[in-house]
């Protein structure tokens, strides 16, 4: 299973400018969107989350749950991300289709092991920097929590950062050994921004094959 290296992580005040938000990052070359709607019911959830699967399947853009691992079940969505307090990876998986990918979030090395043992997709690491998405912020892992973290894991999952993470950010992330990013505000702010994203991150992966093939 092939993971997308830039997540958009959907906001907006109402489910209107979410969908919208949708729209516009699919439109500006977004590869995955991860609906994360918070205070609202699960009913108003699903029925964002059917409005999304129209928009993000007419793009062939990848969508991903937050949290409501039965909802992706039922809209058939690429998959589900899941925090420290929601469903077990494990038990998740025995309901969804077995195509569907899970993502989990991690704050710590320990947390990484755990998610590791569930047989995870991949793993959002982070925060990166403070962030007012979160209520309540774990400590900042900045550039030496992650190379830290990363070369202590030694692992072929997918480590994505997420956190505050800006255009600026990204090279030297990427130093650290993460895989990709999951991004909000940055994105949300300015959709344009997903091109340049997109460039960096795939800018690298062709220097490490490039590398590669010269030293054959």
């Amino acid at each position: 299973m092939i993971i997308p290296k830039l997540h958009y992580i959907t906001q907006g005040n109402s489910p209107k400018v979410v969908l919208d938000n949708i729209q516009k990052a699919c439109t500006s070359g977004a590869e995955l969107v991860q609906l994360r709607l918070k205070n609202v019911s699960e009913k108003k959830v699903l029925k964002v989350a059917h409005a999304a699967k129209e928009i993000t399947a007419h793009f062939q853009t990848r969508l991903i749950i937050n949290d409501y691992f039965k909802i992706a079940k039922e809209i058939k969505a690429d998959g589900v991300h899941l925090g420290k307090l929601d469903c077990n990876p494990t038990l998740a998986r025995k309901s969804l289709y077995s195509w569907q990918m899970i993502g989990g979030t991690a704050h710590t090395l320990e947390d990484c092991e755990n998610l590791i043992g569930e047989a995870v997709d991949y793993i959002s690491l982070g925060p990166f920097r403070f962030t007012e998405t979160k209520d309540k912020l774990p400590s900042l892992l900045g550039l030496n929590g992650y190379a830290a973290i990363i070369d202590a894991l030694q692992t072929e999952i997918p480590i994505l950062g997420v956190g505050g993470i800006e255009i600026a950010d990204v090279e030297d992330l990427l130093k650290t050994g993460v895989y990709g990013i999951a991004v909000s505000g940055e994105i949300t702010r300015d959709f344009n921004s997903i091109k340049k994203f997109n460039e960096l991150l795939r800018a690298s992966s062709t220097e490490e094959k490039r590398y590669t093939f010269n030293s054959n």
